[in-house]
């Protein structure tokens, strides 16, 4: 829970440095880990809600389409609006779990945060991580609380995603827009899917889609 706490403390930080400054180049790497984080847990509380408090401040107030730089092609504050969101719900999920038993994301957050990290994390990390060139991998992830479904398609360097399912996939994962959510970042195995096709693709996800 301190790593938590120190993590997203730091990030909050980093966040309020971008938007403050309307940077539009990459910052220095350092500031996600500001000096004097206190060690007392009821300080670090306290340093930990002052530094959520700025960035919420800062993102209302340029609105969303301010351009600042960002780790993704996605270059406006409203981009950081959506990757906090989705961020700190699943390490909402993440200290729960350090504490007991974790709910669900919310299904609205998690279905975005689906979308999210197929259209915009799976580039992205692709290109920062070198990964190896896609052969044609097809996944299809249907949504069991919601109408939504997503065609993923590995094909060369390119994350393809299909509108609509015209061919079987190779794999096929199903389940609550939480639970594919929490797969996709890595926290919940292909178990807690219902998977029809080659189960091994699951796991091979994490290969053109490395892992910070």
């Amino acid at each position: 829970m301190t790593d938590l706490v120190r993590h997203l403390g730091g990030v909050h930080r980093y966040l309020v440095h971008v938007l403050r400054e309307r940077l539009t180049t990459p910052p220095d790497p350092s500031g996600l880990t500001p000096p004097g984080i206190p060690d007392d847990p009821d300080a670090l509380t306290h340093w930990f809600a002052q530094g959520a408090r700025e960035p919420a401040e800062l993102l209302r107030e340029p609105g969303p389409d301010t351009p600042v730089w960002t780790w993704s092609t996605e270059q406006t504050s409203g981009s950081w609006l959506r990757m906090q969101l989705i961020e700190l719900a699943v390490h909402r999920w993440d200290a729960e779990s350090a504490t007991g038993t974790p709910g669900p994301l919310a299904p609205d957050v998690a279905a975005d945060a689906v979308t999210q990290t197929i259209e915009v994390v799976a580039p992205a990390r692709r290109g920062r991580r070198q990964a190896p060139a896609g052969v044609g991998e097809t996944y299809h992830f249907r949504r069991t609380d919601g109408p939504q479904s997503w065609t993923v398609v590995f094909s060369g360097d390119d994350v393809r995603t299909v509108p609509g399912l015209t061919a079987p996939a190779d794999v096929e994962a199903a389940g609550t827009a939480s639970d594919l959510a929490l797969f996709l970042w890595g926290r919940v195995p292909p178990t807690a899917l219902r998977v029809e096709g080659d189960a091994g693709l699951l796991t091979h996800w994490f290969t053109p889609v490395p892992t910070v």
